[in-house]
């Protein structure tokens, strides 16, 4: 193994190897519990697009729609009426802004490559989601910094993720054959994102994660 890799979370070197398979490596930091892809086995963009360009999504879905309510319905309970939403990473159907649209509240979106909408990086949101997308990131660090300073005081993050099962279950894992998921996340790697960010998880189970900004 190479020790030029870094944790893309916490920029720790002190690494491991965690698995080989699926023409690829993994390494696990063992600071913040994360397993990654090093960064020059990471795919191309042009191979991310034609993968994300299979996905059949859409609003009128309904098992898309309940498979999204995994994080839609536990973080109403942290959002006001009204409030102004970013849903971020919006894929080339975007739906769960439809279904806060559908509640009443004001949503905008960003996709890298359905909805490049810069703009949004200008404003300040009451909440921001984000639902099978941090998996994704080759750069997570930077990206979750930059959601959590366009959150006004008080605002929430919505993470949705499979959590890595423990290392005997990763072999088989499914979830880690798709070569665009690159970064995987247990309870532990989100307890030192939280501290990351200055923010306090407020939620945790079954792969979704709100944080609230103080």
């Amino acid at each position: 193994m190479s020790y030029s890799n870094i944790c893309p979370i916490c920029n720790s070197k002190n690494l491991e190897d965690y698995h080989n398979g699926e023409g690829r490596s993994y390494l696990l930091c063992k600071e913040c519990n994360l397993v990654f892809v090093p960064f020059n086995e990471l795919p191309t963009i042009d191979v991310e697009k034609k993968k994300y360009d299979q996905h059949q999504n859409s609003p009128q879905d309904s098992g898309y729609r309940a498979f999204l309510s995994k994080l839609y319905i536990p973080i109403q309970e942290f959002i006001k009426p009204n409030s102004y939403g970013l849903d971020f990473g919006s894929g080339p159907g975007p739906t769960l802004s439809k279904m806060f649209e559908e509640l009443g509240y004001k949503m905008d979106i960003y996709d890298i490559f359905y909805a490049q909408n810069n703009e949004v990086f200008k404003r300040e949101y009451d909440f921001i989601t984000t639902t099978e997308v941090i998996e994704h990131l080759h750069k997570p660090k930077e990206e979750l910094l930059r959601l959590a300073g366009m959150l006004k005081i008080g605002g929430v993050l919505g993470i949705m993720t499979a959590f890595r099962p423990d290392k005997e279950q990763f072999a088989s894992w499914y979830y880690k054959n798709d070569p665009t998921h690159v970064r995987f996340f247990t309870p532990k790697t989100f307890e030192y994102i939280a501290k990351l960010l200055r923010m306090e998880i407020i939620y945790i189970d079954n792969g979704v994660v709100i944080l609230k900004k103080p």
